[in-house]
């Protein structure tokens, strides 16, 4: 379903089918084009993530961003090419007052610097957390970790597919929603854990750094420990 306000971005809605779809998204979604409408307030804490061309920020564009405040709904912004001003988003984007959880944020805030021109603070994310205090185990992918602290199982099926394709099929929204689904739920469960280690300065140090690190692997320090010897 399309509808469009006068001067807002176009938004095409999609609920869960009965039963919700093979990936298990409840979801309700909206979909957007270049940017955010005016007014939407996601709250204080968002659940973000990107699909894009490929996995180099320099070379591969950014496709689509979807988030969520938690509330069950996943906003997606798709983006044509060179359509970057998006002026509601990057002001979220950037506002210290909005904490932006991601999982693997170093690659999101890495794509939304380079092509939305932004910096991308404060953020949380999920991987990190998790290496930090599940270090009985070397899997640290979203899948692993909605398993084993949530119970869900992800079908990540659509997780290599033509996100710059004008028209997004309801398998790929799905698999965008679910990516934003249970960070909100991880954060929680990690968060305990790090506690219980006395571990939540360090994450919350890595966190505070992940823009700076976003930056250098844009100038070209993406292979490169520069702490090493």
């Amino acid at each position: 379903m399309c509808a469009r306000k006068s001067g807002a971005p176009a938004v095409r809605e999609k609920l869960p089918k009965p039963g919700g779809w093979d990936m298990q998204t409840a979801m309700k979604m909206k979909l957007y084009q270049n940017d955010l409408p005016d007014g939407l307030d996601l709250g204080p804490m968002v659940a973000i993530d990107t699909e894009t061309l490929g996995l180099n920020p320099v070379r591969d564009r950014l496709c689509l961003a979807q988030m969520s405040g938690g509330d069950g709904v996943c906003h997606m912004v798709q983006f044509a090419a060179d359509q970057y001003a998006a002026p509601n988003l990057k002001k979220m984007l950037a506002d210290p007052k909005v904490l932006k959880l991601f999982h693997y944020a170093r690659f999101d805030i890495a794509m939304f610097r380079k092509w939305l021109g932004v910096d991308c603070k404060p953020v949380y994310c999920t991987k990190i957390a998790s290496k930090l205090v599940r270090t009985y185990t070397d899997r640290h992918g979203l899948k692993d970790l909605v398993r084993e602290l949530l119970g869900v199982e992800l079908n990540k099926e659509q997780q290599s597919s033509d996100w710059g394709a004008a028209d997004l099929s309801e398998k790929q929204l799905a698999y965008a929603a679910n990516d934003v689904a249970h960070l909100h739920q991880l954060k929680t469960a990690l968060d305990a854990m790090l506690a219980r280690e006395g571990r939540t300065h360090l994450a919350q140090a890595c966190f505070d750094f992940l823009p700076t690190r976003a930056e250098l692997d844009l100038a070209g320090w993406d292979e490169t420990d520069i702490f090493a010897h």
